[in-house]
């Protein structure tokens, strides 16, 4: 029985040559990303931004989301966001699934619960809860400043490994695919306005992790290759690095979205964040490690014969014998 090969062997395709795309295309995007952030910003959850979050589903199938806007307006409680999700009773009958979010109330926690109190006296008799929470001042604050620190200690330590791992221009390329990765995922947060909460941060840090081992495939074969052939040009040879890695490359990375879709499609909305993040992330990382992270090595220097290994005292003299 014959295995089954979705990249052909022999594949010769000349990645080198289109990092003149690549390359002002990333900037560009990257570029674009970081005006949206600053600009547009993204949609922060409650995580970040303290208040409360009420899910609840539909008794009936004779209740819109007008009306429930209209209520909720009516409840005086601040700009409160309203969504409507098509959801499955037990019965597998359609249902309207809405998620309120209410702003942060004066008073610290006491607050937040005359939140609560209020919408379960004005939904209660429509709707089924399904989820309620609430975060006070205090604890988003902590939030944000644990997930910032978060992700910038995970990118230390990806440089420190790297530097260790690899040689600099290897260490240098990484972390400017890897930060590549997370604008381009920061970037789709503030373009598509999804919701940014814990479960981001969490996606985030999966991200770094996926587009790194990712990177270090590619990143050993090119360094096998260097000391193998020690005349070929760097280009041809990034180029042959990259496609005897391809099949691998493919195949786990096509794997990983095919999980992720079915997450995207039958998830649901609690961890829609995540699931979207990871989809982006997974193309996004793949496309870095083959267009960002190897042809940057030769903007930083790399040469064949770079890499010569010291030759032993052993095999010195058995050369000079012979």
């Amino acid at each position: 029985m014959k295995l089954l090969r979705i990249i052909p062997d022999g594949t010769n395709i000349p990645f080198m040559h289109w990092r003149r795309y690549s390359f002002p295309l990333s900037a560009f995007l990257s570029i674009i990303a970081v005006i949206l952030f600053f600009t547009v910003n993204m949609n922060f959850g409650i995580d970040f931004t303290g208040g409360t979050m009420i899910e609840m589903r539909a008794k009936s199938d004779k209740i819109s989301i007008h009306d429930v806007r209209v209520k909720a307006e009516k409840l005086h409680l601040g700009d409160v966001e309203v969504q409507a999700f098509e959801g499955k009773a037990d019965s597998g009958a359609k249902q309207l699934e809405v998620s309120m979010r209410f702003p942060l109330q004066p008073g610290g926690d006491k607050g937040q619960q005359v939140v609560v109190e209020k919408a379960r006296a004005a939904f209660a008799d429509d709707f089924e809860f399904r989820r309620v929470e609430v975060v006070g001042p205090r604890v988003s604050g902590e939030l944000v400043q644990a997930g910032t620190l978060g992700v910038v200690v995970s990118i230390i330590g990806v440089l420190i490994y790297l530097w260790f791992r690899f040689e600099w221009h290897f260490a240098v390329g990484a972390v400017i695919a890897t930060l590549h990765d997370l604008v381009m995922t920061i970037g789709f947060y503030s373009v598509s306005q999804i919701e940014f909460n814990m479960t981001s941060i969490a996606a985030i840090l999966t991200i770094v992790g996926y587009s790194l081992n990712d990177t270090v495939v590619v990143f050993d074969r090119i360094r096998e290759l260097l000391r193998r052939y020690k005349k070929m040009p760097i280009k041809q040879l990034l180029d042959l690095a990259i496609n005897q890695t391809l099949a691998r490359t493919f195949l786990v990375s096509f794997t990983a979205m095919l999980a992720l879709l079915a997450l995207v499609t039958f998830g649901g909305s609690v961890i829609s964040s995540f699931s979207w993040a990871m989809l982006v992330g997974v193309v996004v990382g793949t496309y870095s490690s083959i267009f960002i992270a190897a042809p940057v090595l030769i903007y930083l220097g790399l040469k064949t014969g770079s890499l010569d290994e010291p030759v032993s005292e052993g095999a010195a003299a058995k050369a000079k014998a012979a």
